[in-house]
């Protein structure tokens, strides 16, 4: 059979599940297991190979041991690159192609998996296959699963040009998973002489809506997905970046570093302040809010934290201008009629932490938010010129004239961001519950750009349009105090790829997932940023919303003495 016959099966190989009494798909039987393989053939592939407007530019042998991720060895494998779709853009003449990399092992376990990058993409990354936490102690090339990763059809050096190339856009957007699937499907069928059994997809933060999108794209292509941070609406984040960046400069004492509008010792006074509010919701002070819903109710930035005395500011206090700031950011971004354009961020005591101050005061003015709305997700883009001084386009980004830029098209961008960034249907997954495909989705209660209400919102429509059945095949995980993809006062090392294969391929819905907090031996990395008092081990239950862990009794630092309720 050839490539890209053995691809189309795979892709087709799914099946509609049958109508229940309620007129929703009945859940699905699991999938049938994959089996393990040896790998046939390497640097033959890279003449042998063909896939339509594809080009292998290597195919070669990596020996067991040479690569380690946390100290641990990933065995032998073959380390294969390639392009697809190279073409010079008609609108900036620069050369573009999707660039990847494969690495299938000599030992597979008879599974694939898409690893999507963050970010703006543009770079070529090791595909090892991250299985989404920070510091992983494992990764998916360990587990014997084959691994592609891409730059989404632009290099590095396109960074944030890229976006004035409309093609480049929907590359970026949607079209390069599409286009890389088969071809990566039909390349592990060349290399193990048989097409993979069973297909998975993991991405954090922009990887997370990779996910989202595929799930809502391409719903037969993929067995299981685990989606971190996922910024699913992401052009309307970024206009919230800005809109964010507005308000805090109104308070910041030096208009050129928003830093200055709320210091890390007023950060950590607020964080304290919360605490007392909120800590033993969960049956007891141990300096993390596992209720965060709770928390909104209980917690009020005007009651509970002190006002200065007018604007003398001594790290114990927040002036009446600081709380209306930052009571604006976390309301969620609005024009000046009031409507909403992004959803509500929690208040979170993970705020004290270095990340979440980054994404609020240093990259929603500098090489990352207003950039990637101004040439990626803009109709029509903004000029060259204003690499020059992103701080002043966020800053003068108008929430009525600017903000719909997201929505618009025009005879050179004929897909709107909102149209190649956001999944169509986010909620709508009949077609991927049917097959008995199943998604794992993950946030931090503290991500500074992507937040974690969104991922509620999605959620909870997603049980609407399942008839409260989504639980059959999608869970949600809120990490307490826990930043963008990793790092806060959390526990944020965790494994959800082989909850998700057992789901899948096992019909074992997850259960007891435990998180563990990386203190300074930790193999996968410290986390430098963990409060002073907590055991360098301390565990919590992961649980899927809305239940949170609560507090049973015994010791603190353990996941055994709470449960998810």
């Amino acid at each position: 059979m050839s490539p890209l016959a053995l691809a189309t099966a795979a892709l087709l190989g799914g099946c509609a599940g049958l109508s229940g009494p309620s007129g929703q798909a009945a859940p699905a039987a699991p999938m049938a297991a994959a089996r393990p393989g040896a790998l046939q053939q390497c640097a033959e592939l890279a003449a042998s190979f063909r896939f339509e407007h594809t080009r292998l530019t290597a195919a070669e042998p990596v020996a067991a041991d040479a690569l380690k991720i946390a100290g641990q060895p990933v065995g032998a494998h073959c380390r294969i690159t390639g392009v697809m779709h190279e073409r010079t853009s008609a609108v900036d003449g620069q050369r573009y192609a999707i660039s990847f990399e494969m690495r299938l092992p000599q030992a597979w376990n008879g599974r694939f998996l898409y690893q999507a990058n963050g970010g703006l993409d543009g770079l070529l990354v090791p595909a090892t296959g991250p299985v989404g936490d920070r510091g992983g102690l494992t990764n998916a090339l360990q587990q014997g699963f084959a691994v592609i990763s891409s730059d989404a059809g632009h290099d590095v050096k396109q960074l944030p040009l890229f976006g004035l190339d409309p093609q480049a856009r929907l590359d970026y957007g949607y079209q390069a998973v599409a286009k890389l699937t088969p071809m990566a499907k039909a390349l592990v069928a060349a290399g193990y002489g048989r097409p993979a059994d069973r297909a998975y997809f993991a991405g954090c933060s922009n990887g997370g809506r990779h996910a989202f999108v595929t799930a809502s794209r391409l719903p037969e292509a993929y067995d299981g997905i685990l989606a971190g941070a996922p910024g699913y609406n992401l052009p309307q984040a970024a206009v919230a970046q800005l809109y964010g960046a507005q308000q805090f400069a109104r308070v910041a004492t030096d208009p050129k570093d928003l830093k200055t509008a709320i210091t890390p010792a007023e950060r950590q006074m607020f964080a304290q302040k919360l605490l007392a509010r909120c800590d033993a919701l969960d049956g007891v002070a141990d300096g993390m809010v596992q209720d965060s819903a709770a928390c909104q109710k209980a917690f009020d930035l005007q009651r509970d934290v002190p006002t200065c005395d007018g604007d003398t500011r001594t790290g114990q206090c927040l002036t009446g201008a600081q709380k209306t700031a930052l009571g604006k950011v976390l309301a969620g971004a609005r024009d000046s009629s009031g409507k909403a354009l992004y959803t509500t961020f929690p208040a979170d005591p993970g705020f004290v932490s270095e990340d979440w101050a980054n994404w609020k005061f240093v990259y929603s003015v500098s090489n990352r938010d207003p950039v990637a709305l101004g040439y990626v997700f803009m109709v029509p883009p903004a000029p060259k010129e204003m690499l020059k001084d992103t701080l002043g386009y966020a800053l003068n980004f108008h929430m009525d004239r600017d903000a719909p830029g997201i929505f618009r098209t025009d005879a050179t961008y004929t897909e709107s961001a909102m149209q190649f960034m956001a999944p169509p249907q986010p909620a709508e997954l009949g077609a991927l519950r049917a097959r008995g495909a199943k998604m794992m989705v993950w946030h931090g209660t503290s991500d500074g750009v992507f937040s974690p209400e969104a991922s509620v919102e999605w959620y909870r429509a997603l049980q609407k349009s399942s008839g409260g059945r989504a639980g059959d095949f999608a869970q949600l995980y809120l990490v307490p105090g826990m930043n963008h993809c990793g790092g806060g006062p959390a526990t944020d090392q965790f494994n959800l790829l082989q909850p998700l294969v057992d789901w899948v391929e096992k019909g074992q819905a997850p259960a007891d997932l435990t998180a563990q907090v990386r203190g300074p031996a930790n193999p996968g990395g410290a986390n430098t940023e963990l409060p002073a008092g907590w055991s360098p081990e301390r565990s919590r239950p992961l649980c899927a919303w809305p239940q949170v862990a609560r507090y049973q009794g015994g010791d603190v630092e353990k996941a055994a003495s709470f449960r998810c309720e």
